[in-house]
């Protein structure tokens, strides 16, 4: 176990660095990546690869040195991913299409670079960090969510099409954890006299509140590392505050209409 080789994309910071602390610190052989090597000349919690998930080449020339380096990949973390807010209506459509190709399209890229490694080892399990609030489309939050969204549902395919090859996909959705995740979000500018105004900016204070106050991001490291213990993981899993996780269970059970009126009280819409 100790000797597992894992890649996190997105490591250098917020919830993929706390992934990778918390790995190495259980003995794992724990690589991270960033689109840009130079700004962590000081980094040395674990061994930092350059990678931008939405570059092809970009992924498969630190696929091949990680490959040179450890001759394997046990574990895939795809954390790498972007925030985007603002309202359906006013969100820039450039600014949708790249929130996809990091959060979604990025993801299936190093998987496929990925899959055929551990499909010739014949194991590996492969982690996408998705978010709960994939599972609900959140006022303002609308694009973010559906990229986290798709995400979940593509895991469900990967996982039926790669199990008779050993490779184990699931997914992990986590709540509010403090990180810096809203220094890197794009959030469609707050415009006067909009009709949205008002409760778009309440929202936006609101989530930078969140994540202030949120849990600490070390919990989804310890997650991870129960998901790679199991021998056959399940779909799906969630990480979180109680609330957080118990709304993935109201919303399957309430009516549409009930969980539509908690959201929207919760936003103050």
């Amino acid at each position: 176990m100790k000797s597992k080789v894992i890649l996190i994309t997105g490591g250098s910071s917020g919830i993929g660095k706390a992934i990778g602390i918390h790995l190495k610190s259980k003995g794992y052989v724990v690589y991270g990546t960033t689109r840009n090597l130079s700004k962590y000349p000081s980094f040395t919690h674990f061994t930092l690869l350059e990678m931008d998930v939405r570059n092809s080449d970009s992924i498969k020339n630190a696929v091949i040195a990680l490959l040179k380096k450890e001759n394997k990949i046990d574990v895939l973390v795809n954390n790498a991913g972007i925030g985007i807010t603002g309202p359906m209506e006013e969100t820039p459509h450039e600014e949708i299409v790249k929130a996809f190709a990091t959060n979604f399209n990025g993801p299936l890229n190093v998987i496929n670079e990925v899959l055929p490694v551990m499909r010739n080892q014949g194991n590996g399990i492969i982690i996408n960090i998705t978010s709960i609030a994939g599972y609900m489309g959140l006022p303002f939050r609308g694009i973010y969510s559906a990229t986290k969204a798709a995400l979940e549902v593509v895991t469900e395919s990967y996982r039926m099409e790669t199990k008779k090859f050993g490779v184990h996909f699931t997914t992990l959705a986590p709540g509010d954890f403090a990180t810096n995740i809203a220094a890197g979000r794009f959030h469609t500018p707050v415009m006067k006299d909009s009709p949205y105004e008002q409760t778009y900016r309440k929202t936006l204070e609101a989530i930078d509140k969140d994540v202030d106050s949120g849990g600490d991001p070390n919990q989804v490291g310890e997650k991870i590392a129960k998901i790679i213990s199991i021998k056959n993981p399940k779909p799906h899993y969630a990480v979180g505050s109680f609330i957080q996780r118990f709304s993935l269970i109201l919303k399957r059970f309430l009516p549409g209409k009930w969980f539509e009126k908690m959201l929207e009280s919760h936003s103050e819409v």
